[in-house]
């Protein structure tokens, strides 16, 4: 009984959408819905009564309809210990206190189901000893603020707990200072703006986020600034107020200004122009280049949380970045200025 009460779980809750199949079976559909799990545990899940359709229990084989509202509690199981692993790093500063690291593409920043190691958080624990754990699970020693996978650039890791603190204090008062570049299909229709909307789980697409209609998601405010001008395709500079998850992607996707390569938000695909001869072309060998979307966290700027002195970092774009920009540069110079 003791080892049940301690045992943990995540909560879903969850109704079939309009343009959901009804007679999908209960298993496949929350396999599908629901990120980093599996078919199997989604069937032991509803072995053990821990899944429910519209307050009812049912099995594996039950056909959903559309309406249908689905609960889950799914056990969270006891991660592993992150171990340390001699991977490199791209330390751009490090003092006692802290670290500030250009996370590479490719690398995922904390251990997870699906990536237990290569992780930045294991390259860290080969770095130093030296790692804030202020939630003492020992997953994600140091880890401030995240990156997505594919999401390139500067980030900021904290060595103690008070700096930890510290630090993360700084991420909800706004006393920090970030930008990200980006090259986005289509153009802003003003050179500088704000761009707001709550942001949540997509309804439709559990694995996805959304805009969402205000009293859902949480909210979320993004600023512009137009670097260059291309054809049909646009350099951003962007300054976030909040960092909800993939909030960048999720705000351009929303205003038809998808980031160039995002395979997730449709983003991989000739948007806007001809997708003929050679520029179709150009644009298919970008795609198989990058493989990711071309989005990279350029500067970082804060207060040290022990000196009080304002730090402030800037990196260079990423070699895939680079060459989009030069080819973009070469072969897509805009007939007028917008």
């Amino acid at each position: 009984m003791g080892s049940q009460q301690a045992e943990k779980f995540k909560e879903y809750h969850l109704e079939v959408p309009e343009d959901e199949n009804s007679g999908t079976r209960l298993d496949k559909y929350l396999a599908a819905a629901i990120d980093d799990t599996s078919r199997t545990k989604i069937q032991k899940a509803i072995e053990k009564e821990l899944i429910t359709v519209n307050g009812e229990s049912r099995k594996s084989s039950y056909n959903i309809e559309v309406g249908d509202v689905i609960d889950v509690n799914l056990p969270i199981p006891k991660p592993p210990e992150a171990k340390a692993e001699d991977i490199p790093l791209d330390i751009v500063y490090e003092d006692e206190d802290l670290l500030v690291i250009n996370k590479s593409v490719d690398m995922v920043v904390h251990p997870a189901p699906g990536n237990w190691s290569g992780t930045l958080v294991n390259a860290l624990m080969w770095h130093t000893d030296k790692l804030s754990d202020p939630d003492s699970d020992m997953i994600r020693p140091g880890i401030v603020h995240r990156l997505d996978k594919d999401t390139s650039g500067l980030l900021v890791v904290a060595k103690n707990d008070a700096t930890h603190r510290t630090l993360s204090s700084y991420f909800q008062t706004k006393d920090i200072e970030r930008t990200y570049w980006a090259i986005v299909w289509g153009t802003p229709d003003e050179k500088e703006g704000t761009i707001t909307g709550n942001i949540g789980r997509s309804p439709n697409n559990r694995k996805k986020m959304a805009v969402l209609p205000d009293g859902n998601g949480k909210s979320a405010t993004t600023h512009y600034k137009v670097l260059e001008y291309f054809d049909h395709l646009t350099l951003l500079e962007l300054t976030l107020e909040t960092g909800r998850t993939h909030q960048i992607r999720v705000h351009l996707a929303d205003n038809n200004l998808w980031v160039f390569g995002d395979p997730k938000y449709g983003g991989d695909s000739v948007r806007y122009g001809t997708n003929t001869g050679s520029r179709r072309q150009m644009f298919n060998n970008l795609f198989k280049l990058l493989q990711r979307q071309c989005l990279h966290a350029k500067t970082l700027g804060f207060e040290h949380p022990t000196t009080g002195k304002m730090m402030e970092f800037d990196s260079a774009l990423p070699d895939d970045f680079k060459q989009v920009l030069q080819m973009l540069r070469q072969n897509c110079q805009p007939e007028h200025i917008y």
